[in-house]
């Protein structure tokens, strides 16, 4: 299969399977959870935006939801937008700190300590 022929494919479930996921909005599944898929949804048909809005809003709904929160953070820092990225790193870090969720805090802190470095060498 022809390269562009996947990507195609690809485009075409990820657009259905937003599709299925905006249904659900506004019924008694919209949630964090439902809100977090949507959001990685967005991200991988390269709608950047929405999937900020989307994973902003799972947050908004459960602020100690780590995968959200590093989610979140990897989409910023893919955009370029690496202050933003940094600080939403260690928002996540401190919420999975307080979660016990230390697997999400070990990669955050990762992902954080290479911005920092990346940061640090850009001035």
């Amino acid at each position: 299969m022809p390269v562009e022929s996947a990507q195609n494919m690809v485009a075409e479930m990820s657009a259905e399977q937003i599709r299925n996921l905006e249904k659900l909005l506004d019924t008694p599944r919209d949630g964090a959870l439902l809100r977090y898929a949507l959001g990685t949804a967005y991200l991988k048909a390269g709608q950047t935006e929405p999937a900020l809005a989307q994973l902003r809003e799972a947050l908004a709904r459960d602020p100690r939801y780590s995968a959200a929160w590093k989610a979140l953070g990897n989409a910023l820092s893919e955009a370029g937008r690496d202050a933003e990225a940094l600080e939403t790193w260690r928002r996540g870090i401190a919420a999975a700190r307080e979660k016990g969720d230390r697997q999400a805090e070990k990669e955050m802190t990762v992902f954080a300590r290479r911005l920092e470095k990346k940061l640090g060498g850009a001035g």
